[in-house]
């Protein structure tokens, strides 16, 4: 996931109400399908942390003084895209909801 990605995403910014029976159609099993969606949700954040501390380091500068903090425009600017962005698990269901997430039953399997 870049940040194209994340730019382009039609992931809903805010909470809304999702049908159970369109949510769980795919496994048929409610529980089954949120810890699906919950372990995409968190390979999302931490793909979405990783490339924040990347780019923030970027502009990471070293100093033994704490007194002194600079406030960097571009900085600033990362931080605010980041902070607007859909939250992870509204990501999860979107691509879940999409049918773009692949999972298995490994019991089913046996």
């Amino acid at each position: 996931m870049n940040m194209n990605d994340l730019k382009n995403s039609k992931a809903d910014v805010s909470t809304t109400t999702i049908n159970k029976n369109e949510f769980d159609a795919a496994t048929g099993n409610i529980y089954e399908a949120i810890s699906i969606v919950s372990k995409r949700a968190i390979q999302i954040n931490a793909d979405i942390k990783k490339e924040l501390l990347e780019k923030l380091e970027e502009f990471a500068t070293y100093n033994d003084s704490l007194d002194e903090v600079f406030e960097n425009k571009e900085q600033i600017e990362v931080s605010k895209f980041y902070e607007k962005l859909p939250k992870p698990h509204a990501l999860a269901v979107t691509e879940w909801l999409e049918d773009r997430i692949y999972h298995r039953n490994t019991a089913k399997d046996l």
